[in-house]
């Protein structure tokens, strides 16, 4: 079992708190109230704070404090296109080394999306969709690739469905496991070139930014 340190347990309670919506874009960061959570000193919670501002989830404002940090549209844009590139990248990498179970356990997880969509479960298919690309990415040799991958994409964290219709939802995520649906076959083809440009053009489409903005 991996060993945490009291910085990294303090920078996983934010980045859940940042997921689930209770610290929202804009909004500063109560580190006092984070130390009596957690009952831990300042010294961790800031470490974790630096380490958040240093990755560009938080921004460090004089006489303010650590703020969560938005995207703007281009920003967003920009961020999609790194991620599409870098994933693509990851899977392209990885499918030399999937197994028929791991195949299985993808589909599982596309199944699994389904229900949490028709269900409007959208914190389990958060957790879903994030264990379907997992499947690949723990298997993608480089690892220092898939870091900067992970890192680049908590920018776009948020809590599905806050802001948006039900229906607007539903058709957006269905949309995209359906995409997850093409990434499978492309892995079960081992049609590398195909899957690469697909994660890179399609599943992350920077047209897309704009709609899950933080």
């Amino acid at each position: 079992m991996e060993y945490l340190s009291l910085k990294d347990h303090v920078y996983n309670y934010i980045v859940e708190q940042i997921n689930n919506g209770s610290l929202l874009a804009g909004k500063k960061v109560n580190e006092n109230h984070i130390s009596e959570s957690l009952n831990v000193s300042r010294t961790p919670v800031r470490e974790a704070l630096i380490q958040l501002t240093s990755e560009g989830l938080l921004e460090n404002i004089p006489r303010k404090g650590f703020v969560i940090k938005s995207l703007t549209k281009e920003e967003a844009k920009e961020t999609y296109f790194i991620i599409g590139a870098l994933d693509g990248l990851a899977a392209s990498l990885a499918l030399p080394f999937l197994t028929e179970k791991d195949m299985k356990e993808m589909e599982f997880y596309i199944q699994s999306i389904d229900l949490a969509i028709n269900t409007e479960n959208y914190r389990m298919y958060d957790k879903m969709q994030e264990a379907f690309h997992g499947v690949y990415h723990k298997l993608c040799p480089n690892k220092s690739l898939i870091e900067l991958l992970l890192q680049l994409e908590k920018k776009f964290m948020k809590n599905l469905g806050e802001n948006d219709s039900s229906d607007r939802v539903k058709e957006m995520l269905t949309q995209l496991n359906n995409e997850h649906r093409e990434i499978l076959a492309f892995f079960k083809n081992g049609d590398t070139i195909a899957l690469e440009r697909f994660l890179k053009e399609v599943h992350w489409n920077m047209e897309r930014a704009e709609k899950v903005l933080l």
